[in-house]
């Protein structure tokens, strides 16, 4: 078997390769990753050179360095953020005792299970992506694409690493299954169910790097409270690459808001429910969006599970995954005569209900992203106020459109009424995307590959990637 240098193949900060039994775990995992990677990764631009940023260390100010690379050369590091000398657990039960270097035996299977669950999204969201770069709104979208879907790479190295430096004969047993499972495979589907949906369009992906993304973001930030230091280390520094995830998905629901408005403005029409006459423009009608939102939203808000959970509340007893911003927060961190408001359907009523803050993690984490998100749908809001449109995107009720928690059989509006479900059923397809959607949306995803040129229906970036000049080659395509 071929030996891997890996100060130079694979940047780390982690001593690999004076790591020998680390050494030999990898060098046996890493040709199925390739074999993943050329099989389920981007379809049709293997061979293509793309300016990618690569992580080659921790440092704040220059963490990262841009260059032309082809996909499967690209350097996938393992980095963790760095230590902090006299670092505590900072709740539950071992509030105040010093971090865990190794894993504490009690707790074991509990926190490999955590870090399966986790590395089990990275390389499903670029499964669900595989397809997109053949309709490519612009070079810099597939660019933003392509960095996307090589940074979920990495950070399933990052979380195959902790199972095989930590775990043993039981770690490199969930490696190996993380590279078997396969996004929406009715056999061996992937654990979350958001990761086995489709991403059919760019619309789709740019609701999926905001919505689902972000919810990545706030597992990221619990698990970075954990008491397994090197868990801990190795999410603080993912977080650093989700802001961009995020960023693309941001801005490009965006753009795509600012070119419908701008195109509405140019031919007076301001109607927005005006759909027909909108879509002949060749741009997305804000209604159709909304509906998106309805989907992808929650579709998220099911990755955060019940409200109320047993298993939460273990794993913060434990010490293994804290709330968001832990630190932050003005309580005791440990929460045993604490309670928290969780939204419960009483009838045809919602009302909050006082629950043992401990079972109610998962509902305090979801809070938090849906205030994030909210934030973020509103800075779009700014775009079509700016083009004096009357139309507001919303977030919809939280028990709307549900598959998993209390909600999940409740037939809820996404204005928050309850209905039976004949008359939910009834006004599905004016809330969630239906086949006519879907379908006039995909007429739109034309690839523009084409230095400088974006398709009809997004705007152009406000700036470059890495300060580079509109017409930049990010992904050299042979002609």
């Amino acid at each position: 078997m071929e030996m891997i240098n890996y100060d130079e193949k694979i940047p780390n900060n982690v001593n690999l390769s004076q790591d020998r039994r680390l050494q030999r775990a990898l060098e046996k995992w890493h040709p199925g990753y390739i074999d993943w990677w050329l099989q389920a990764g981007p379809e049709g631009f293997q061979d293509v050179p793309v300016y990618l940023r690569t992580a080659v260390g921790v440092d704040p100010k220059g963490w990262a360095q841009f260059g032309f690379v082809k996909m499967p050369d690209y350097r996938w590091g393992i980095f963790l953020a760095p230590k902090e000398e006299g670092r505590t657990i900072p709740f539950g039960r071992h509030k105040g005792e010093p971090v865990w270097q190794e894993v504490p035996g009690e707790y074991r299977a509990m926190l490999r299970r955590l870090i399966a669950i986790q590395g089990d999204t990275e390389p499903a969201s670029v499964e669900q992506q595989r397809h997109l770069g053949k309709t490519a709104p612009s070079l810099y979208d597939l660019r933003n694409l392509f960095q996307v879907n090589v940074e979920e790479g990495r950070h399933l190295w990052a979380m195959v690493y902790l199972l095989h430096a930590y775990f043993g004969r039981d770690g490199r047993e969930e490696a190996e299954a993380l590279l078997q499972r396969r996004s929406g495979d009715e056999d061996r589907p992937r654990v979350l169910g958001a990761f086995n949906e489709d991403t059919p369009d760019w619309l789709a992906f740019f609701m999926f790097t905001f919505f689902t993304d972000r919810d990545g973001k706030y597992q990221l930030e619990a698990l970075a409270q954990s008491g397994f230091d090197p868990l801990s280390r190795t999410c603080r520094f993912m977080l650093t690459e989700e802001a961009h995830h995020m960023f693309v998905g941001e801005t490009g629901v965006m753009r795509t808001i600012e070119q419908t408005v701008t195109r509405m403005k140019e031919t007076g029409i301001t109607d927005p429910y005006d759909v027909d006459r909108i879509r002949e423009l060749g741009v997305i009608d804000l209604p159709t969006i909304q509906r998106y939102i309805n989907f992808h939203f929650t579709v998220s808000l099911d990755l955060f599970g019940s409200e109320t959970s047993t298993n939460a509340a273990n794993a913060f007893n434990a010490g293994l995954k804290g709330r968001f911003q832990e630190v932050k927060i003005d309580d005791d961190h440990q929460l045993v005569n604490d309670t928290y408001p969780v939204l419960h359907l009483d009838g045809d009523t919602f009302r909050y209900v006082d629950e043992p803050a401990l079972s109610a993690l998962n509902a305090r984490l979801r809070d938090d992203y849906i205030k994030d998100c909210g934030s973020g749908v509103g800075r779009w809001n700014k775009v079509i106020t700016k083009a004096g449109i009357d139309f507001e995107l919303k977030l919809p009720h939280q028990a709307f459109n549900r598959q998993v928690g209390q909600f999940a059989e409740a037939h809820v509006s996404p204005e928050g009424d309850v209905l039976d479900a004949a008359a939910w059923e009834a006004r599905r397809d004016d809330w969630l995307p239906d086949q006519d959607d879907y379908a006039f949306v995909a007429s739109l995803m034309k690839p523009v590959y084409e230095p400088g040129r974006f398709a009809g229906w997004i705007a152009p970036p406000k700036v470059g990637i890495n300060k580079q000049p509109g017409d930049f080659e990010y992904v050299q395509i042979a002609e």
